[in-house]
């Protein structure tokens, strides 16, 4: 992989949107000079499966809540918006690796003419498709429970190491524990 930091983006719930409480993780150059089959042999390698290809992504918000997913750019650039309307704008090129947590809306809204996108799930989950503008209470509720019963991969669909952005990323417990500690919380 390339000598660059792994860029990481935080969301919060939006909403009807879940988000995550893990960043949503941006390998730049992860696979130089991109390829769909060298982007699908180091997904496979890293145990991400169930792979695809397609020339861009879903142009609606949406989000998984059945797995994580990854999106490798093995040709051109694509521009997407992360976090549900208003969110954050992401332009990944040719060799780039996102890493997608459950839960984090996504659409695309550019890309070139050339665009070739190749996607992934850890261990080969099966997805689903949660689109933002289809929610009620009741289906955003049932996300939310399957995506906090989803386990931390075991390897980055990137690098392969241990996804370490995530492990150390406190539970919601710890945090209201921290913030009791700090003052913040009521007794």
């Amino acid at each position: 992989m390339a000598n660059r930091e792994t860029e990481q983006h935080w969301s919060k719930p939006k909403g009807m949107l879940p988000n995550s409480r893990f960043p949503l993780l941006v390998h730049r150059g992860a696979v130089p000079g991109g390829g769909a089959e060298a982007m699908i042999g180091r997904l496979r390698s890293n145990a991400w499966y169930n792979n695809w290809r397609w020339p861009g992504i879903y142009t609606y918000r949406h989000f998984h809540s059945t797995t994580h997913e990854c999106l490798g750019v093995a040709r051109g650039w694509m521009e997407i918006e992360v976090f549900g309307e208003g969110g954050k704008r992401l332009r990944v090129e040719t060799g780039d690796i996102v890493v997608m947590p459950a839960g984090v809306s996504h659409m695309m809204i550019g890309q070139s003419d050339d665009v070739l996108m190749v996607g992934g799930y850890p261990e080969g989950r099966d997805w689903d498709n949660m689109q933002q503008d289809h929610l009620t209470e009741e289906l955003r509720r049932t996300a939310a429970k399957r995506i906090m019963m989803l386990p931390i991969p075991a390897r980055d669909p990137a690098t392969g190491g241990a996804m370490q952005e995530w492990i150390d990323t406190p539970s919601s417990v710890d945090a209201e524990l921290n913030d009791f500690r700090d003052g913040l919380g009521s007794a």
